[in-house]
């Protein structure tokens, strides 16, 4: 079975938080303000984070299981 998950650029994001307003799980957070972190556990790789992101810095990981 294949997965995606949502990973984050961080050297790249400037937290201006698009991905956090289109993320349907709330797995985004920009907990200490200077970079978007994914909670894996909740991202369901739907990709709508990635498509947002301005910097497009947001990138889906494929992973088997």
């Amino acid at each position: 079975m294949v997965k995606r998950k949502a990973i984050v650029h961080i050297s790249e994001c400037v937290a201006c938080g698009c991905c956090i307003k289109v993320c349907p799980r709330n797995a985004i957070s920009i907990p200490k303000g200077i970079y978007a972190e994914i909670n894996r556990e909740l991202c369901v790789g739907c990709g709508k984070c990635t498509k947002e992101c301005p910097a497009s810095i947001i990138s889906l990981e494929v992973t088997e299981s």
